[in-house]
């Protein structure tokens, strides 16, 4: 796969901030950092799949996520896609942070994993709201031991298991409440680094066994017992939604 082309998105400046002040980190700002605020925050909506950044990109603010849900990923040499970490409501984007701080380029690619609500706050001024609010402060580095986390995650993954243990690891951290994953064979295998029909073929043997039922762009949990033990998934493992 090719790298994603940037795609210009409906860009529309706000004069309030209800969009972030649902947030803790900004609900508690003082009067002059709202206004800051309210002066130059931009929203973004990106459609599903748009791309919002790509590698080699100059970054020119911080990247928030209102609403739906960014994937940051890689591309191999030969085009094989790899997920990083999504980026959810309330959450920054970390590269972002780093670039902006040190003056760096974007190591990755971003595109919308759904139709997505972004607040991008101009470089110097989230540099700004960061010299003197703690909340800010909070934010980042919370954002910074947040992505810390899940790439320690995702590596132990992908060295320690092999495809069949990561896809089941997959399915459970990232199915709804009702146990159904919507998406596509050639979607996991993107965020797993490999091909639809390696993806094809596991899926075939976790429907045989009982623990799934696959049907077109969807992937619902039957036994959850079971597709722990083919995943080689502790017992007391938590199947945590894929939203909170």
């Amino acid at each position: 796969m090719r790298a994603p082309r940037q795609m210009p998105a409906d860009r529309n400046r706000v004069s309030s901030l209800d969009v972030l002040t649902r947030f803790e980190s900004f609900a508690s700002l003082c009067s002059d950092s709202r206004a800051l605020l309210s002066r130059n925050l931009v929203l973004t909506r990106s459609p599903r799949a748009a791309p919002v950044l790509h590698k080699g990109q100059a970054v020119s603010g911080a990247y928030l996520v209102i609403q739906g849900r960014l994937r940051v990923f890689t591309i191999a040499p030969n085009g094989a896609e790899a997920t990083l970490y999504f980026i959810d409501p309330g959450e920054a984007c970390v590269l972002a942070l780093n670039c902006l701080f040190n003056n760096l380029l974007y190591p990755a690619w971003v595109q919308a994993e759904t139709p997505t609500d972004i607040a991008l706050i101009p470089g110097p001024v989230y540099r700004k709201l960061f010299e003197s609010e703690p909340a800010i402060q909070n934010l980042t580095v919370q954002a910074l031991s947040t992505i810390v986390y899940r790439l320690m995650a995702e590596l132990e993954q992908v060295h320690a298991s092999n495809h069949r243990q990561r896809l089941v690891h997959f399915i459970l951290s990232h199915a709804a409440a009702d146990g159904t994953l919507r998406t596509t064979q050639q979607h996991l295998g993107r965020h797993l680094g490999t091909t639809r029909e390696v993806i094809a073929r596991l899926m075939q043997e976790l429907v045989r066994s009982g623990a799934v039922r696959s049907q077109r762009g969807a992937i619902t949990i039957l036994n959850v017992v079971e597709l722990r033990c083919l995943g080689g998934v502790a017992l007391d493992t938590e199947m945590r939604s894929v939203r909170r």
